[in-house]
């Protein structure tokens, strides 16, 4: 059987990105994602199923039994049928050669970061964009190779970052950046008029992998760097933590929303990390350069006034 226009994805973004285009563009031929018990071994921030979509849009589904696509059922699958172009949207893992090789038009995803590719190349690197503080995102649609995020562009769009922007929202924009740039492939494809620019002056950066662990809170910081830190890893990624005295799971701390609070005050008589006041169950915490109002968070233990946190 072909299958002309083919989605890779995980995630909730995944099933928009069809959506979008099942209603706007074209129809969606085959979503390609992974099975449940995948996600058991891999870290899948923002996962959802994707078998919705064959009940709403009657879309065949393939639910790869390895992230890699090297499982037999779907070497079997991609061995028994043919492909013309494909898109990834939250596909965080590498598409081997093989798979590749089998889309007549190529496989196309997105990665973006201050920059021009191949800076910036790597993982997360929208939370990582709002975490150093940077201000715009440039966001390339690319067709894939063997190697990660190589400067094959097909199109771009850069939108900005703001202060008020925490992941989520930074998401946003993104996806409405993301469906210009498909609208846009997708209309060259149907034409046969797909050009790509495989030339770039930039050098090499890249983003390093991010896990749970990373989202701890260092009260050393300036409080810039600790709000970055929280907007950048918010839902629907772990969120940013610390402990309310000794690191045991029952003191753990899970920052969901925080904001700069004063950097006039004189608060040298708390700690940094210490809580100074409670007002509507909002935490005001002492920075190394002012304080920081705690919006909203979680943790199983009452926190009080003078507790500190580390």
């Amino acid at each position: 059987m072909k299958y002309k226009v083919v989605v890779f994805g995980v995630k909730d973004t995944s099933e928009n990105i069809v959506t979008f285009i099942q209603e706007n563009i074209c129809p969606v031929d085959l979503v390609i994602t992974i099975s449940p018990e995948v996600t058991k071994k891999n870290q899948v921030s923002g996962y959802k199923g994707l078998s919705v979509l064959t009940e709403k849009y009657g879309i065949p589904v393939h639910e790869a039994d390895s992230y890699f696509l090297t499982d037999e059922k779907t070497q079997k699958f991609l061995a028994e049928n043919e492909f013309e172009i494909g898109i990834s949207m939250g596909w965080q893992r590498l598409i081997p050669p093989a798979v590749l090789d089998k889309f007549q038009y190529g496989i196309y995803g997105f990665h973006g970061n201050c920059g021009y590719l191949p800076f910036g190349r790597g993982r997360s690197p929208l939370n990582w964009s709002i975490i150093l503080g940077d201000t715009r995102f440039n966001l390339n649609l690319f067709q894939y190779d063997e190697n990660a995020d190589s400067p094959n562009v097909f199109a771009t769009e850069m939108f900005s970052i703001t202060p008020h922007d925490d992941i989520r929202t930074a998401q946003y924009k993104n996806m409405i950046c993301s469906k210009n740039l498909i609208r846009k492939l997708l209309k060259a494809y149907q034409e046969g008029t797909i050009t790509i620019r495989r030339t770039s002056k930039d050098f090499d950066s890249w983003y390093q992998k991010r896990t749970a662990v990373d989202g701890k809170i260092d009260f050393r910081a300036r409080t810039r760097e600790i709000y970055n830190l929280i907007r950048g890893v918010a839902a629907p990624f772990p969120g940013a933590f610390a402990y309310v005295g000794e690191e045991k799971e029952e003191n753990r701390i899970t920052v969901w929303e925080a904001h700069p609070f004063d950097e006039m005050i004189d608060f040298s008589g708390y700690a940094p990390g210490e809580v100074i006041d409670i007002f509507d169950e909002k935490l005001v915490i002492r920075t190394v350069d002012g304080s920081l109002l705690i919006d909203r968070f979680e943790c199983s233990r009452k926190i009080k006034a003078g507790d500190v946190l580390c």
